[in-house]
C-alpha cells in the first residue's frame, strides 16, 4: 500500500518490544520499527544504549495513515499503555534509555503532544506530574534485526508473557475500535 499521506510518529515508552507490539495492533498503522533516538552517539548499538551513556531512548517509529487513525489516537494509546509519571523507568527497566518520550516529526505533533499532556495532567486525580519528554525527532536508528517483531517471534519468553502480553491485552480491551481486527 503506497500512501502519499502517511505520517511518522516516534514514541519512547520504556522497552521498545512493548511499544512495537502495541502499535503494531492498530488499524491505520502501516509499519512499526524499534530503534534508538534522542542521543548523541552516531549509529548506536543495543549494548551501547543499554549503558545509558549514549543519551538515546529505546523508541518505536510508527508509520501511519492519518485518514485511518489520528495522531491523537496514537497519543491516547501511548499514554494508556505505559506509565508517564515515572522518570527514566518503566517497571523493572531503569535508565534514561527507558524514559517516556515523544519525538515529534512536525510542529503540529509538538502542539498536539503538549496539549494532550496538559489535559492528561489536569485529569489525574492524584496530581502526579507527567514526566514525558517532548523533543524534536532527530536521527532514528533502527534496532538490530533480532529486536524486530520480538513479541510475535517470542510469545512464550518470560518477558513477553509477564510484561508485553498484559499491555497488548489492555490495548485489546480498552481500544478494540482501533484494532486492525476491526477494519472493514
Amino acid at each position: 500500500m503506497e500512501n502519499a499521506d502517511k505520517e511518522i510518529a516516534v514514541f519512547g515508552g520504556g522497552c521498545f518490544w512493548c511499544t512495537e507490539a502495541v502499535f503494531g495492533e492498530l488499524r491505520g498503522v502501516i509499519g512499526v520499527m524499534p530503534g534508538y533516538t534522542g542521543g548523541t552517539v552516531p549509529n548506536p548499538t543495543y549494548d551501547a544504549v543499554c549503558t545509558g551513556g549514549t543519551g538515546h531512548a529505546e523508541a518505536t517509529r510508527v508509520e501511519f495513515d492519518p485518514a485511518q487513525i489520528s495522531y491523537r489516537d496514537l497519543l491516547t494509546v501511548f499514554f494508556a499503555t505505559h506509565d508517564p509519571t515515572t522518570l527514566n523507568r518503566q517497571g523493572n527497566d531503569v535508565g534514561t534509555q527507558y524514559r517516556s518520550a515523544i519525538f515529534y516529526a512536525t510542529p503540529q505533533q509538538e502542539i498536539e503532544a503538549k496539549q494532550f499532556i496538559k489535559e492528561l495532567a489536569a485529569s489525574d486525580p492524584d496530581g502526579r506530574p507527567i514526566v514525558t519528554e517532548v523533543a524534536p525527532l532527530g536521527v532514528f536508528y533502527p534496532a538490530e534485526d533480532y529486536h524486530r517483531q520480538y513479541f510475535k517471534n517470542h510469545p512464550d519468553a518470560g518477558y513477553c508473557r509477564v510484561i508485553i502480553e498484559p499491555k497488548v491485552e489492555k490495548l485489546q480491551k480498552q481500544f478494540s475500535q482501533l484494532l486492525k481486527t476491526h477494519e472493514k
